[in-house]
């Protein structure tokens, strides 16, 4: 076994490479990035060493600087991770050359996978099924026309060094099929700066189940399937294991393809062998075919070390430190079932935009298992993908599975981005995906009913403002302080609520016409005579409720609204701070835009003025008072009507 390793990514799967590796006695060495000078990956390694800026071409895809620094360290092996340089031949080669060992496959058996045409014509010798279709290298347009007439409409244009649906276009009718050809071509061009395409017939009802394997270079084994048939714009969004409706035929017949797949090119590691597959008509032994294999680790490898019992990871480094393969085919079982949910960074309604972000807030439940290399406070960079964690959850069957994960993501907070959390949710009580109903359409299928944006449960905002207000510590029994009156306007980014506080304990929140009565006993929140089952988390981005649909109301902003009068003639604090000064007095008349105070606030001063002209009722505060966001400092008489 290794002594050290170092680990040549980032994020949740470099965090994730470390947890073995410790539980293994092996040392890490992390690379880092301008960007991830603070990231949990780098504080979890045993060393950490920079390799330059933030894009992605100045630091993980340096190939130099990260062998250089696994010399300087003493690591004696290099973890690609994915993404980034894991199927990257050129690199596998440096490596080998400078006297390290690659955790992973053979620069040769990268280069025979990396163009999908040369691929699947490798594939078919070995006797794979491949799906019918032109993966020939004459490119002219006529000539790939002509192709597609041959194969029958509907047709998939895909580019050959392709991936992530990149020079990707589906073609229904010959008329269309010429602009579709230069769209894809262009498209492949500049994503890949090889424009060839490959044509395939386009399956009306396709499931994407992908088959795990694992070779030592002259043997190799299967660990079962994967079902990845859940994508939006053919990225994947929730995978399981094992494929619901697999038969015992049609899993024997898809590992023993994915076997000899990873036999005919010498594998010797983690892979996954994709296939695409026909569910018109239910899962048959017939009716699915090679799509690509991906010589490295997965995403969504944790479903299968659930059902099977199998840390892959450890497998890893077993095989390249020089073990033989650690099962044989026959040891190996599924047990239960597993989900994999991706929590990402990014707007749903909005076409599923990557978003960026300050994690204020970050807590996952107990009773599932998280992959992430975040970690509250830290930010959702530009520069790398969005992913913030993978939840994942394993249970008996099916249902059971789908069950935990609904509860975990349920219970899952996040605050400071927009995220996928509600979308993930919603999918998980989708009628068809619980009934096993799944093929890679579902999504866009239905893309409106799982988006709609629900109409805020009135109980969750009324605690929210609860939180706005500093009155939601149980230990304080209402948290009323003696600079705090009875009854209070809170406001935040749009709208307002008003509070009152009748006793210790309790307090009553008008919100949108309607008076709602809270209280806390038993442990748990009441709201209007009901338990809720919420939890209210004030953070930097403002109050947060969990516990359903996640719902955050943030404070206005202090330098747009400056002291903005809300309802009652009140001026409040915008922020949590110390109050500098008070420059005016009871009585005192005061013109719209005269200053009224000076709040004190992240290592700021802050003027607040007056909203409107009037005369001073009462202040409500003094110059030293320390004030919570949404405290009253200043009241003005009310309007006399004109």
């Amino acid at each position: 076994m290794f002594h050290k390793i170092l680990i040549a990514n980032r994020g949740e799967i470099a965090c994730r490479v470390i947890d073995t590796a410790r539980s293994l006695g092996v040392r890490t060495v992390a690379v880092w990035s301008d960007a991830d000078r603070e990231a949990r990956h780098v504080a979890m390694a045993d060393e950490a060493v920079h390799i330059g800026g933030p894009a992605p071409r100045d630091s993980y895809l340096r190939g130099d600087a990260i062998i250089r620094a696994a010399l300087e360290t003493g690591a004696e092996a290099i973890h690609p991770g994915y993404g980034f340089l894991s199927e990257n031949p050129d690199f596998v080669d440096a490596v080998t050359a400078a006297g390290l060992v690659f955790i992973g496959p053979s620069a040769e058996a990268i280069r025979k996978m990396g163009l999908k045409d040369a691929a699947k014509a490798l594939m078919a010798e070995a006797g794979v099924p491949v799906v019918p279709g032109y993966h020939g290298e004459n490119q002219d347009p006529a000539h790939l026309a002509a192709e597609a007439d041959r194969i029958g409409y509907p047709v998939l244009i895909k580019a050959v060094a392709g991936g992530g649906g990149k020079g990707m276009r589906l073609v229904e009718r010959a008329g269309d099929f010429p602009a579709a050809l230069q769209s894809a071509q262009g498209e492949a061009a500049t994503a890949f700066g090889n424009p060839a395409v490959l044509i395939e017939k386009y399956i009306s009802r396709p499931r994407h189940i992908e088959v795990q394997v694992f070779g030592d270079g002259q043997q190799a084994v299967h660990l079962f399937e994967r079902d990845c048939s859940l994508q939006r714009r053919h990225q994947k969004v929730i995978e399981e294991a094992p494929a619901p409706g697999m038969t015992a035929e049609m899993r024997a017949a898809m590992g023993a393809a994915a076997v000899r797949a990873a036999e005919a090119i010498g594998y010797a590691g983690a892979g996954t062998v994709e296939f695409i597959v026909d569910a018109s008509n239910g899962l048959r032994p017939d009716g699915f075919w090679f799509m690509e294999m991906n010589t490295r680790l997965q995403v969504e490898h944790p479903v299968t070390e659930a059902v099977t019992g199998v840390d892959l990871v450890e497998w890893q480094l077993r095989v390249a430190s020089g073990e033989p393969l650690p099962a044989r085919q026959e040891d190996l079982r599924i047990t239960g079932h597993a989900f994999e949910a991706r929590l990402y960074a990014e707007d749903v309604p909005a076409g599923f935009l990557p978003a960026t972000g300050t994690l204020a807030h970050l807590r996952f439940p107990d009773h599932a298992r998280i992959e992430t290399g975040v970690r509250a406070g830290d930010t959702i960079s530009p520069w790398y993908d969005p992913m913030i964690a993978k939840v994942v959850t394993h249970g008996a069957t099916r249902a059971i599975a789908l069950r935990a994960l609904e509860s975990a993501l349920t219970d899952t907070e996040v605050a400071g981005s927009v995220t996928n959390l509600d979308f993930l949710i919603a999918l998980t009580r989708h009628q068809g995906f619980a009934q096993g109903e799944v093929d890679t359409g579902l999504i866009a299928r239905d893309l409106q009913s799982l988006i709609e944006a629900a109409e805020p449960d009135p109980a969750a905002r009324a605690l929210a403002v609860l939180g706005l207000a500093g009155l939601d510590d149980p230990q304080r029994r209402g948290g009323i302080t003696l600079w705090q009156p009875l009854r209070r306007t809170i406001a935040w980014e749009g709208g307002e609520a008003v509070i009152e506080v009748p006793g210790p304990g309790a307090a009553r929140v008008t919100l949108d016409g309607n008076t709602h009565q809270i209280a806390w006993q038993g442990g748990r929140w009441w709201v209007d005579d009901r338990p809720r089952r919420y939890r209210i988390v004030n953070h930097g981005a403002g109050t947060s409720v969990f516990g359903g649909r996640s719902l955050t109301l943030v404070p206005l902003d202090p330098l747009a609204r400056g002291g903005k009068e809300t309802g009652g003639g009140l001026t409040l604090s915008p922020m949590p701070g110390l109050v500098k000064a008070i420059f005016v007095e009871a009585g005192q008349e005061v013109a719209a835009g005269a200053p009224l105070a000076i709040l004190e606030a992240m290592k700021m001063e802050h003027t607040l003025t007056a909203a409107r002209d009037g005369k001073v009722a009462e202040v409500l505060a003094r110059a030293g008072d320390q004030v919570e966001a949404g405290a009253a400092l200043i009241r003005l008489e009310e309007e006399v009507p004109t």
